[in-house]
């Protein structure tokens, strides 16, 4: 049983899906869509920069999006890959946008504006340079916590994703992040501070939350098919009112990547396929279990030699 995966930020680069735009008219017609619905070529950015660009998160993340539907497309029309026996779509952070358009839940215009509007709404949130995000290795959830717990109560900090056992990202204000990471490095543990331009995934983002609000609840949602893993839950999800909520409270929620798998696992999935740019999530479900498949396609290569 499969199910297929969508990456989040941090797996874009400069000219991700330009050798599929190239090749492909329907992925052309994709990034025309994207263009349009934004007002300014995207597209353009994601294909030849600048990366600082590309980096910005009202940019990444719609870029993204249009580069998983595209290979997503390209499986299903192009090459005729039925994903009828998908038993799930599951998207890391904004990538559970990309699963919900592949699985006809929105259209692809909607997902790029609330894409776009969840990065400005999310850079807002937080002056540049107030918060800050780490990762942290070679701890489990529980002892990250614990270490959450023993610090200063000056601002917040709270974990922000959950993507494997030994790989736990925290979210919050710069000082108190700053904090962690000196406690971690004495006692040996790794700690690496992301390069993010704001707190995602933690309350800091609250501003944001009730900025998004109400453009989810206005937009038409229809039941996904499959159902959708929320990272709010890391369950199953196809009633459509219940995702509009998940998704306001995704922005300042943990990402339940780690659940999320398991989840997906212990309902009988055996075979995962990440489409997207990187191999980020691929990785991370090496490291949740070794024993399922996993594969990823995120060029014209990988479909043609897979």
């Amino acid at each position: 049983m499969r199910a297929i995966l969508f990456p989040g930020q941090g797996s874009q680069y400069v000219g991700m899906g330009l050798d599929l735009y190239n090749q492909f008219d329907l992925v052309k017609k994709i990034f025309d869509k994207v263009d349009k619905t934004l007002g300014f070529s995207l597209s353009d950015i994601i294909f030849n920069g600048p990366e600082n660009r590309l980096k910005e998160t009202q940019n990444t993340q719609p870029a993204i999006m249009a580069v998983g539907v595209s290979i997503f497309n390209v499986l299903k029309y192009n090459f005729n890959i039925n994903f009828d026996d998908s038993k799930f779509f599951a998207g890391h952070s904004l990538g559970e946008y990309t699963a919900l358009v592949c699985a006809n839940s929105i259209t692809l215009e909607k997902a790029t504006y609330l894409l776009h509007e969840r990065g400005k709404a999310m850079q807002e949130s937080v002056p540049i340079g107030q918060g800050s995000m780490i990762a942290i290795l070679g701890m489990t959830v529980e002892e990250v916590e614990k270490e959450i717990s023993l610090l200063p109560k000056i601002g917040t900090c709270e974990i922000a994703n959950d993507n494997c056992i030994g790989q736990v990202v925290v979210s919050g204000d710069k000082e108190i992040i700053d904090n962690l990471n000196t406690n971690i490095k004495s006692k040996r543990k790794k700690g690496i501070i992301l390069p993010v331009s704001a707190p995602f995934h933690c309350s800091l983002m609250k501003k944001a939350s009730e900025n998004m609000s109400v453009k989810i609840k206005n937009t038409n949602f229809s039941k996904p098919s499959p159902s959708i893993i929320s990272n709010v839950t890391a369950k199953e999800e196809s009633n459509t009112d219940e995702i509009k909520t998940l998704l306001i409270d995704q922005i300042t929620s943990r990402v339940r990547w780690r659940e999320s798998v398991d989840y997906m696992i212990k309902k009988g999935v055996t075979d995962f396929l990440e489409i997207g740019p990187g191999k980020v999530l691929s990785g991370l479900v090496k490291k949740i279990d070794k024993n399922v498949k996993i594969s990823n396609i995120n060029s014209i290569n990988d479909i043609t030699n897979d």
